[in-house]
């Protein structure tokens, strides 16, 4: 297979050259999650949510409350969970991950966690079973109450925290939605997904999940599959294989990229036409290397990079323009002034003539939905970029 129908295949995957609708619907969100699975959570908001924006660079812009609408109801249509990292996932990928619950709960850092604070976990559970969905916080307000009555209790906040995010590891709590604050929302499974029944079995999750990672990817090679839901790499070879033996997966050799696997159902458009700025967690760039190996494009995120070491900038964002990463820009949502803050705009090696047109009607795009009424160059800006995209915005 050729590198660049290698790529077409994986935009097609991610659903990115698709039309945009005019108006999204819950069914057309979550049309999105059946087809890429996940998408990764993240406490920055420079720009937005880290959740929200592989939806906007599929279906355009969009009313956030689309999600909030999807987190109603029992069950919910998304629910939380270590998948990739932390990320939303349907309830079924969510089943689909019991058994690494299962698996938290009898070896690692969480079965230890368990043990030695069984009596805390048992006492913050029966709490939330008594108080309803209980954030962290709300939790360490219920204890400030508690301790009057119990003041054998001997641990502390911190304690409590760890119990929350040991039961939600573990299985023992689940996590339906964030509120305003952000902060996880921690109830009981059954009354928030119903009665569960027993975990489906080790062997024919991990077919699951790296099928679902398959049909996302479109093609990838073992450590993309296995990256995907960070799964082992024993348990993603013995699903590669029965995927393979079952003919849903297709060995290929991609030129100069090497062994990978073609699923079936993937779609192998002979030119795709797409326009979309990529989130540094979105599903088609958060496995570092496959966007190298695919696009030329070295990308590292410059969140943890200190500020005088940053190449490109602190919130980067790779932009996609048909077949190719055409461009990458540093954005800020500067919500005072009502502007969508461009700090740095770099083209990327043959990136086409109207590169700088396009991105700034993404940009036009992305400030209205965001509910900014301004796009503005930074004072100081950065990049080989900047003034066609300053002549594109005028």
């Amino acid at each position: 297979m050729s590198l660049a129908a290698a790529r077409r295949v994986a935009i097609a995957a991610q659903g990115l050259d698709r039309a945009r609708p005019a108006n999204v619907t819950v069914r057309q969100l979550m049309g999105m999650y059946d087809r890429i699975g996940l998408t990764q959570i993240d406490s920055v908001n420079v720009l937005a949510r880290a959740h929200l924006l592989p939806a906007f660079s599929r279906l355009g812009a969009y009313d956030v409350d689309v999600y909030a609408r999807a987190h109603r109801g029992r069950p919910p249509r998304l629910i939380e969970y270590w998948a990739h990292e932390a990320a939303y996932v349907t309830p079924s990928v969510w089943h689909w991950l019991r058994p690494r619950m299962e698996a938290y709960r009898t070896g690692g850092h969480w079965s230890v966690a368990l043990r030695t604070h069984d009596d805390v976990v048992r006492e913050v559970r029966g709490l939330v079973e008594e108080h309803g969905p209980t954030t962290a916080r709300q939790m360490h307000e219920i204890l400030g109450h508690e301790r009057a009555a119990r003041t054998h209790w001997g641990w502390n906040w911190t304690d409590a925290k760890r119990a929350l995010e040991t039961m939600f590891a573990t299985g023992g709590l689940v996590v339906a939605r964030r509120n305003a604050q952000f902060e996880r929302i921690y109830d009981l499974p059954e009354r928030v997904l119903g009665p569960l029944g027993p975990p489906p079995d080790a062997d024919d999750a991990a077919v699951e999940l790296v099928r679902i990672a398959a049909r996302a990817l479109g093609v990838a090679t073992l450590t993309c599959l296995r990256d995907y839901f960070r799964m082992g790499a024993a348990p993603t070879r013995a699903a590669i294989a029965a995927l393979v033996g079952s003919g849903e997966l297709v060995p290929v050799d991609v030129e100069r990229w090497g062994p990978a696997y073609l699923h079936t159902d993937a779609r192998r458009p002979r030119r795709v036409e797409a326009r979309a700025l990529l989130a540094p967690f979105d599903p088609l760039v958060f496995e570092r290397k496959r966007l190298e190996s695919l696009f030329g494009m070295r990308y590292r995120i410059g969140i943890y990079t200190p500020a005088a070491e940053r190449e490109h900038g602190y919130y980067v964002l790779p932009f996609l323009l048909d077949e190719q990463m055409a461009a990458r820009v540093d954005l800020k949502a500067d919500r005072r002034s009502g502007a969508l803050l461009v700090r740095t705009a770099f083209a990327e090696p043959g990136a086409p003539a109207g590169t700088a047109v396009e991105l700034a009607e993404e940009l036009r795009e992305m400030a209205r939905w965001l509910g900014l009424t301004d796009i503005r160059i930074d004072d100081a800006p950065r990049g080989d970029l900047v003034p066609a995209l300053a002549r594109a915005l005028s």
